[in-house]
């Protein structure tokens, strides 16, 4: 099979290379796994249980195609090294382009670049709703406390280094634990007391057509998905990865179930699209709200930082850069382009907030997202993949469970779509 020659701009850029051995242990995998897929995603797992039921939302929420899936990128990547096609470190893009061509690797770059845009948006209308629930200020909306953010989200997203952000990341994680920590107090607490049963919560919803909502969350929380490669790329051993992955969906999906249940028991038919605001208003409650919202302001340049390397890798390809490199002096170029890539950066980050104004809810827009773009991610680009690259060596029933797994995203994918965007 002929080399395709790709040139498209990788989203995400794993650290190792190839050629160079890994240095990940298993426990150091395990962690970079959970901070990839977990995010604020899972503080709208409740809403999604009280969408389709605590039953129908834990059968929804397990991971088991995403991580097949997961499984099914790596066969390919280990195909096209055994060919000796793979000489550098393989992004998702790169797979795409030497599995379906140019188009292949565009369309899988594109797809990759809306779900950040995506998922840039949601951290946004995240915030906006959690600041406008605390701080119920005359006159002020949602709209309104996302444009104050701007400002600041343009200086952040100025800084060049995403090292700088680490600790903020790990500081809105432990936001999340403490929130969901709190849930599930509050259900103790009211299980105790006698203030609900378990009876008065639905085991499924009366509307079917809800689930594919409740689906489309689910797909979200397991955000990540393209980073898959480069975190097997990172492990010391990459043969155990099969294994490390499974360990890790098996405790993620466990707590997720936990959580939606925990969630949806607490509150029932008043759940919220996000759960924090339905804690109390006590002191701690509020802190870790406020807490988790510093947390994503400072960890919004880490989700946007692969929408902007696109932008400026476009804006350095713009027939105006170049004249000015085949023109200009040397360090008066540098400094317009430095000043192009951080207007770009600007441009970006207030066009993200303008996108979030319009979102009517976390959940709603959550759940578009996983839906439309994740599904097609997560399921049908790799069951495409696999059944190209390794169509001629699969078994019967493995061809037919790509071909499963493929039309069933789509089918999701377009439904789900529509589901979200006229149901809700």
């Amino acid at each position: 099979m002929g080399e395709k020659k790709c040139d498209t701009i990788p989203l995400i850029n794993p650290s190792p290379s190839s050629s160079t051995q890994g240095t990940a242990s298993k426990l150091q995998t395990i962690g970079n796994i959970i901070v990839s897929i977990v995010g604020t995603g899972v503080l709208g797992l409740p809403f999604a249980f009280r969408v389709a039921g605590w039953l129908a939302g834990s059968i929804v929420i397990t991971g088991l195609a995403t991580f097949y899936c997961m499984l099914l990128l790596i066969q390919c990547r280990e195909k096209l090294a055994s060919e000796e096609e793979l000489k550098e470190t393989t992004t998702y893009g790169d797979l795409g382009c030497r599995c379906m061509g140019k188009p292949g690797g565009c369309l899988t770059e594109f797809l990759i670049f809306i779900s950040q845009c995506g998922g840039s948006v949601a951290y946004l209308v995240f915030i906006g709703q959690n600041l406008a629930s605390l701080f119920k200020l005359h006159g002020l909306t949602i709209a309104s406390y996302i444009f104050l953010l701007v400002p600041i989200e343009i200086a952040l997203s100025w800084i060049r280094s995403l090292s700088a952000f680490a600790p903020f990341s790990i500081f809105a994680d432990v936001c999340n634990l403490l929130a969901m920590a709190f849930v599930v107090k509050e259900d103790v607490q009211q299980a105790g007391g006698g203030n609900f049963s378990f009876r008065d919560r639905k085991a499924f919803t009366d509307n079917l057509g809800r689930l594919p909502f409740a689906g489309g969350m689910a797909v979200y929380c397991f955000e990540g998905f393209g980073m898959t490669l480069a975190l097997e790329q990172s492990m010391r051993e990459r043969r155990t990865f099969p294994k490390v992955l499974a360990m890790s969906f098996t405790w993620i999906t466990l707590v997720y179930i936990l959580f939606g249940i925990f969630g949806y028991m607490v509150y029932g038919d008043e759940t919220k699209y996000i759960i924090t605001l339905n804690l109390p208003r006590d002191w701690t409650a509020i802190a870790v709200q406020i807490g988790l919202c510093l947390g994503l302001v400072f960890t919004f340049p880490i989700m946007v930082h692969p929408v902007s390397e696109i932008v400026e890798g476009k804006l350095k390809k713009n027939i105006w850069f170049e004249k000015l490199r085949n023109n200009d002096a040397e360090e008066s170029t540098i400094r317009l382009e430095k000043l192009g890539i951080y207007m770009g950066s600007a441009v970006l980050v207030i066009v993200l907030a303008v996108l979030a104004s319009f979102v009517p809810g976390f959940g709603v827009f959550v759940s578009l997202v996983g839906s439309s773009v994740c599904a097609l991610i997560s399921f049908v680009l790799p069951a495409s993949f696999h059944i190209t690259l390794l169509g001629s060596s699969l078994s019967l029933w493995q061809k037919a469970l790509d071909a499963l797994v493929f039309l069933c995203g789509l089918l999701f994918a377009a439904y789900g779509t529509y589901n979200t965007i006229i149901g809700f």
